[in-house]
């Protein structure tokens, strides 16, 4: 539609030219004096068939003499209608630049409604479109769009509207590719980009309130395992590099392997959510005699505390896991768990809790404390009889020295399991029979 002020010349109440005068009538507005605007007939006409209509009927019974056009329209909205009537003297490029918010345009896209006034609310609505929303204004223009045309609202509604299944799934790919490093990049914001996608898929695969976006099929589960093995082995090397950059930047190295393993506590509860963890732990099963062995090295007796600290956070989620049966794993597997875990955790727990007056040192969590030892007792008692008495010896020699973790709910277990199962063996031995078969 050609702009009327390039046709016909017209301003927005120039009363020398114009031929009719529009009032806005506020509803429940007593007392209040009615401003009268000055316009043309021509203009309202070709840009309202709101008032096209009204102006034909006004023509037709009074052969043209009425010029004054009473509107009603709701006192809350008053100024949007004034800014209607002003806009339709404006080109469309004009009325975009007029409109200062989203609520500005919300306000005359109603009123544009209401009067039939379809240049302007194409215009309205094309601003919009456009516009950032925050969460008030888009539940506000979600319930106006469900008020109009179906082909008037599909602009508003099109990023309203659920994606698709696949768009969901490769947006959600391509964010596990970022969250693990999958993705290299030098950039400055790559950082904060690895960040921001493991928040995303926390937040996808979230089912509280609200369902999950991601739906699990192979292709997903495929690329977290990829991701897994991604990060895993991104730890494995930077604890191979670690000598030669530790002599250099001490500082800068932890800080390398601190993330790292960030990274890595960060999958697990993903993992968790999609019921992946025995890829985890068969992965940390395989890298855990590397890690303790660099760890402990002499060199490192005094430092890399955060790393340390880290560790046994995530070696947590294994024992965990394991403890608990969400994770099967053979009995030598479980009895390599905690056998190479066990010596490791009571030494730097033993350590930091001498330092737990020195700020310089991390502190580790009471609750997470109890879940690991928890964890531990759950997982020994699961073991066969003589991995048992293995460890609770080994601990009980150490007992001095080494007050966490507490065994001695499976030492007592052990020795009630040992003595029932000896007179389980003599009975059967009384009674004649086989023993191999009880």
């Amino acid at each position: 539609m050609e702009t009327v002020d390039a046709v016909d010349g017209y301003k927005f109440a120039d009363e020398s030219t114009s031929d009719v005068r529009v009032c806005f009538r506020r509803t429940g507005a007593h007392g209040e004096q009615p401003e009268w605007f000055p316009c043309h007939s021509s203009v309202l006409s070709d840009r309202s068939k709101y008032f096209a209509d009204l102006l034909g009927q006004s023509d037709a019974r009074s052969g043209g003499s009425n010029n004054c056009i009473e509107v009603q329209c709701p006192r809350a909205e008053y100024d949007h209608y004034v800014k209607l009537l002003k806009f339709m003297y404006l080109s469309r490029d004009s009325i975009e630049d007029a409109i200062t918010s989203v609520k500005s345009a919300l306000g005359v896209l109603r009123a544009a409604t209401s009067l039939k006034s379809e240049f302007v609310a194409e215009t309205c609505i094309g601003y919009l479109e456009s516009a950032s929303w925050d969460e008030k204004e888009e539940e506000e223009i979600l319930q106006f769009a469900q008020t109009l045309a179906p082909e008037a609202a599909v602009p508003l509604l099109a990023r309203l509207q659920a994606p698709s299944a696949n768009a969901v799934k490769t947006v959600f790919i391509s964010a596990v590719r970022f969250a693990t490093s999958m993705e290299t990049s030098a950039a400055a914001f790559f950082d904060d980009l690895k960040t921001a996608a493991q928040e995303q898929i926390d937040f996808m695969l979230h089912d509280g309130d609200d369902p999950a976006i991601v739906m699990m099929d192979e292709d997903v589960r495929s690329v977290l395992r990829e991701g897994l093995t991604k990060l895993l082995s991104t730890l494995r090397t930077g604890l191979d590099l670690l000598a030669s950059e530790f002599d250099k930047l001490p500082e800068q190295a932890e800080q390398r392997i601190v993330r790292s393993l960030v990274d890595i506590d960060w999958i697990t509860t993903v993992l968790t959510k999609i019921e992946l963890m025995n890829e985890f732990v068969s992965g940390w099963l395989e890298i855990s005699d590397h890690v303790v062995s660099v760890v402990q090295e002499e060199k490192y007796s005094s430092g890399l505390w955060a790393v340390k600290t880290k560790l046994i956070e995530v070696t947590g989620k294994a024992l965990d896991a394991v403890g608990y049966g969400s994770v099967i794993l053979p009995s030598t597997s479980r009895a390599h768990l905690v056998k190479t875990w066990l010596p490791y955790i009571r030494t730097t727990k033993r350590f930091l809790d001498a330092k737990a007056k020195d700020e310089a040192f991390p502190r580790m969590d009471a609750g997470l404390c109890q879940n690991i030892e928890s964890a531990i007792v759950s997982l020994i008692l699961a073991l066969p009889s003589g991995d048992q008495s293995d460890i609770l010896s080994e601990w009980m020699q150490k007992a001095d020295q080494f007050r966490y973790p507490d065994l001695t709910e499976a030492f007592e277990m052990w020795c009630y399991r040992s003595k029932t199962a000896i007179r389980r063996l003599n009975g059967a031995t009384d009674k004649g029979c086989n023993p191999i078969s009880l």
